[in-house]
């Protein structure tokens, strides 16, 4: 369950009462969302704060801006800042790398991927899913997995049906990332029936 910085203590405190279920989602949250501009301080106290508050995953946004640039060391230094404090602060933590793909050229997509495997990261990601050149592609993700190997992939963006769910995880992607999840859920249930 990905929520905002803000939410992340009460949606917490919500689930440890309904732990009594023995369903306990992990709890995600963000930073430097959604246009990682932020300074690395920033992203890095954003993260632990988050995860102070209950959240076990990370998901961060790359400095686009740097990447877009060819700086190797910025942007590696950036994920690496975060990686530490996700994986120093909390057992099992995991950092995924949003990219934001769209903006970028293959180029740049591969040194992402190259910047994510020097800092550490357990996932790339595809999009934030807020950006007008929109979200997962087939071969965004097919080249994601082809170049953050061993860093696993996670689809995001435009990902709407059960359809289009299999049709990512087919070309390499680990994780979904969906605001229709209910709706795939739902889809995956009829089909099984």
């Amino acid at each position: 369950m990905c929520v905002n910085p803000i939410h992340v203590k009460r949606v917490s405190d919500r689930m440890a009462q309904a732990a009594s279920t023995g369903y306990r989602p992990a709890i995600v949250s963000v930073a430097g969302f959604p246009l990682g501009a932020s300074t690395t301080e920033i992203k890095a106290e954003e993260a632990r704060q988050a995860i102070g508050d209950g959240a076990t995953e990370i998901d961060m946004v790359a400095l686009v801006g740097s990447l877009i640039e060819g700086d190797r060391k910025a942007v590696r230094s950036d994920i690496e800042a975060v990686s530490n404090v996700v994986h120093q602060t909390t057992k099992g933590g995991v950092l995924k790398v949003i990219l934001e793909c769209g903006a970028l050229t293959q180029e740049q997509i591969i040194l992402g991927c190259r910047c994510c495997a020097e800092g550490e990261a357990d996932f790339v990601k595809t999009s934030t899913g807020m950006h007008a050149s929109g979200g997962a592609t087939v071969e965004i993700v097919r080249l994601l997995h082809r170049h953050a190997s061993p860093i696993l992939v996670k689809a995001s963006g435009g990902i709407r049906t059960l359809d289009a769910a299999r049709i990512m995880v087919a070309a390499g992607a680990a994780r979904i990332g969906t605001s229709s999840g209910v709706a795939i859920v739902r889809q995956l249930k009829t089909e099984v029936s």
